[in-house]
């Protein structure tokens, strides 16, 4: 099993940065090993403050629930089986999307949040740096 390095943190938010040329809105994207220690992260010129602890907690809800944040979303709406999940952990769970998991030979290994955008945009950016890993 791989585990998330610098090296793999920087490839993957080039090419976040990459899709955010595409989308036009600064972000911050976040990187961090399966403890949810942060392994890189990088806020981009006129990036709202806010997206700072978003999209690093982004990423800690999706590596410590093992889920990408929009599907924590889903199963967080009243009546579903984790409603509400959003007021643990400290209030650091996530429930719209922007953070995925990391896996490597079928283990959650880390994960990437991002912040800045509309939910979708956020995906988009986020699903570009986790294309680039390779473990």
């Amino acid at each position: 099993m791989t585990e998330i390095t610098l090296e793999h943190a920087k490839t993957m938010i080039e090419a976040a940065e990459n899709e955010v040329d595409e989308v036009g809105v600064p972000m911050c994207i976040a990187v961090v090993d399966g403890g949810a220690n942060l392994v890189g992260f990088h806020r981009m010129d006129g990036a709202m403050l806010a997206s700072v602890d978003i999209a690093r907690n982004k990423a800690y809800s999706a590596v410590g629930l093992k889920m990408p944040t929009d599907e924590i979303g889903e199963a967080a709406q009243p009546g579903a089986s984790l409603f509400g999940i959003g007021n643990t952990n400290d209030g650091r769970i996530v429930t719209f999307g922007g953070g995925f998991p990391i896996e490597s030979d079928g283990d959650v290994i880390g994960a990437i949040g991002v912040s800045g955008g509309s939910p979708e945009e956020d995906m988009a950016v986020a699903r570009a740096g986790l294309d680039a890993f390779e473990d």
